[in-house]
């Protein structure tokens, strides 16, 4: 017998399902990636009764059907894993179409948890329900919980157990949860050996004829329950109609196709949901009962609002607005904290080393780890604070809002309303955005959301944006200097995936019908988890790449540095102003300061970083750029925060003994806000990371769509930012 028992948790999108999953794992959890697909995997662990359990999150999904990622990985999951429990989360308030799910894993034939989460909603909209009467129908327990507010947790994980140890699949001498269980569960005594549904005598006698087939030859039995695989031939379920090698069972496949047709004038696929359906309204009007009429919920009047056909847009602007106004406002004050104390750090460390040394150890400690690093890490609170605001704009239910309202204007551009999803993704970061594409099922509208999704301001870029904003705007022009970058990658994106839908990409889109989940009301915990993970991949980002990035670039900035004549030159210059300042210091000190930065950015302009700086330099002047900013954008191609740390480090190249002037003011001194705009712009639209170019690749399973988005999109950045720049200097702003 097994010593923990494995857990899978399938749902329907917005059911609740990740809350719960919260709620039992808490920050025992951790995220990847199922081998050989790019959908998310998340897995957690807890402990019940002293018993182990370890759960993993399936991805949401309305069925078991092999039409997305999703739903092949959720499938799979089951068949091949064989968890000891699934636990289905299913919207008490909307049963109908949450139990479609739950009836396809009961016909898999594992062992099966029934949760009614939003129990609260339900009986709120009048419904009460016989659950012993439906359990009996389903074969499985069922657990009434409030995931907001973590109710129902403990007797949910008592009747994981008691199911676990009914199967068999495992054992332990504890019995408090089992006994718990009996007196508060939905059901008394055993469950049914086995719930299925009759299709009816059609479908039924050709049910009959293939799962014999199936169990004569074909299939290795302790994989697949015959019945169900059967169903699945009948339904043309294209992955499993690919392993049939025997030329009987694919005659008889389509022998049994015709006749259902013909019998019952449906093709198979439409007739068997049917009867699923007519099993599930069945079971709902044997055991479901409303004790009130269903009035128009709050949801609905809050939408009355939020979706009008005028005032929907407005509104959500205003949201993103707000989320950029609390970012920059109540992200200031820990941003100084931060930027103090590795200013504070790097004094510190250099004052290790004698006054005046230029040790490479102190350069590359002060100027590449603590300077570099210490430059992105100082925008965490920023990072921190809008995903907190985008995690409570998702757990609410508005991001369902949010792409409904943007439904219309996608169609007109010519793309699918599903679109909207990973591009709103994107605000986060372009690597996931680009995998959730999968969610569409026609290729077209899937190449075109993955080449227009980096023109999303990802996290990534946030930090630039929260250097430049201060540095350049007045305090009053934050908020809205942000919101107008944001905008100007969400025009660009539109317009883009118009030039594309109407010339290399052209075909009709799929028409789009999007669930609206009911408002709810965030926690604290589902809230905060949601934004420590985003936080938690962005500091370890900074831990990893970006200190790695930043020691390279330190290299490439410092190396091979000035040759020795031109340094003897800038010695004999020191030289000789020390012995024509001797009676006025303070003059000689401010012309040795001088020449020290020559002599520094002399040595900077020689080194690998600065060559390729200047040799970029051409292409860089019509945008206002010079070639420090070049080397910046170097780094930027391998992670765009690193944006910032180069320039921390170009900056601070010979200054790590004086008490220097914050990054902000000095590029306030080399350059005008609008080339600061300017440097905004090119880093919104020009070369996504080398993370984003390598999973469109994977994903589009063509170098030439990636190359196509890299050359195309920096293309653009430039064009785009040389009229601005060139633009702006005949209105005199420059």
């Amino acid at each position: 017998m097994k010593s923990k028992i494995t857990v899978a948790l399938a749902g329907n999108p917005n059911s609740g399902k990740t809350t719960i999953f919260n709620n039992l794992t808490g920050a025992r959890q951790h995220v990847g990636n199922y081998p050989g697909v790019t959908v998310e995997r998340k897995e957690g662990r807890c402990r019940h009764d002293g018993v182990e359990l370890e759960l993993v999150d399936l991805p949401g999904t309305y069925s078991l059907t092999a039409y997305s990622a999703e739903e092949v990985v959720a499938r799979n999951f089951i068949i091949e894993q064989k968890p000891d429990v699934v636990v289905d989360i299913i919207d008490a308030s909307n049963l109908e179409r949450n139990l479609y799910l739950a009836v396809q894993i009961m016909e898999l034939g594992v062992p099966l948890v029934l949760v009614f989460n939003m129990s609260d909603q339900a009986r709120a909209r009048g419904y009460r329900f016989d659950l012993e009467k439906l359990s009996r129908f389903f074969g499985a327990r069922i657990v009434e919980t409030i995931g907001h507010k973590g109710q129902g947790m403990d007797r949910l994980l008592d009747a994981i157990i008691a199911t676990a140890r009914q199967s068999g699949t495992f054992s332990s001498g504890a019995k408090t949860g089992q006994d718990r269980l009996t007196a508060r569960s939905s059901i008394r005594g055993p469950l049914p050996a086995g719930s299925q549904i009759n299709y009816g005598r059609e479908i039924e006698e050709e049910l009959g004829r293939l799962t014999s087939l199936v169990q004569q030859n074909g299939f290795p039995r302790a994989k697949f329950n015959p019945r169900w695989l059967a169903l699945k031939l009948l339904e043309d379920d294209k992955e499993i109609k690919s392993m049939v090698k025997s030329p009987e069972i694919q005659a008889q496949i389509y022998r049994s196709q015709a006749r259902i047709e013909k019998r019952t004038g449906e093709n198979p696929e439409t007739a068997i949901a049917g009867r699923r359906y007519g099993f599930i309204s069945g079971a709902c009007q044997e055991a479901v009962r409303s004790t009130i009429e269903i009035r128009h919920t709050v949801s609905d009047k809050i939408d009355t609002l939020m979706t009008n056909r005028i005032l929907g847009l407005p509104v959500f602007l205003g949201l993103m607005y707000l989320v950029f106004y609390l970012t920059f406002t109540i992200g200031g004050p820990p941003m100084d904290w931060i930027d103090i104390f590795f200013g504070w750090l790097g004094t510190t460390v250099a004052s290790w080393w004698p006054a005046g040394s230029q040790s490479i150890l102190k350069s590359l400690l002060v100027d590449g780890v603590i300077g570099g690093v210490g430059g992105v890490i100082v925008f965490l609170p920023n990072i921190l604070l809008l995903f907190l605001a985008i995690a409570i704009l998702e757990d609410t239910g508005y991001m369902a809002r949010a792409a409904f309202i943007m439904d219309r204007l996608m169609h007109k551009i010519g793309l699918h309303g599903k679109s909207f999803i990973p591009m709103l993704i994107g605000f986060g970061c372009s690597v996931p955005a680009i995998m959730a594409t999968r969610t569409l099922e026609n290729r077209r509208d899937r190449l075109v959301t993955m080449l227009v999704v980096p023109l999303m301001s990802c996290g990534a870029r946030l930090p630039i944006y929260a250097l430049i904003i201060p540095a350049f705007f007045p305090r009053s022009w934050h908020a809205p200097m942000l919101w107008i970058i944001y905008m100007i990658g969400i025009i660009l994106a539109v317009g883009a995936a118009k030039l594309l839908r109407t010339t290399i990409l052209k075909g009709e889109s799929i028409p789009f019908v999007m669930e609206l989940p009911p408002y709810r009301m965030p926690t604290v915990k589902s809230v905060l988890l949601h934004m420590w993970e985003r936080g938690w991949l962005y500091l370890r980002k900074a831990g990893t790449v970006i200190l790695g990035i930043s020691i390279v670039l330190w290299a490439m900035t410092n190396f091979p540095g000035l040759p020795e004549n031109e340094h003897a030159r800038f010695q004999q210059q020191r030289q000789a102003i020390g012995a024509q300042y001797k009676a006025d210091e303070q003059k000689a000190a401010a012309l040795l300061a001088a020449i020290d930065n020559r002599e520094a950015e002399a040595a900077l302009e020689n080194s690998l970083a600065g060559r390729i700086g200047r040799l970029m330099e051409p292409l860089l002047k019509p945008m206002g750029f010079d070639w420090k900013i070049g080397t910046a954008l170097i780094g930027a191609f391998a992670a765009k925060e690193v944006f910032v740390a180069q320039l921390g480090i170009v900056y601070a190249v010979g200054e790590a003994d004086q008490e220097s002037d914050s990054l902000r003011e000095k590029l306030q001194d080399n350059y005008s806000p609008l080339v600061g705009f300017c440097i905004m712009l090119f880093c919104l639209v020009s070369t996504p990371c080398m993370a984003t170019i390598a999973v469109t690749r994977r994903e589009s399973n063509s170098w030439k769509w990636a190359l196509f988005q890299l050359v195309g999109l920096t293309a653009l950045a430039w064009v785009l930012t040389t009229t601005v720049y060139l633009g702006g200097r005949l209105l005199g702003l420059g």
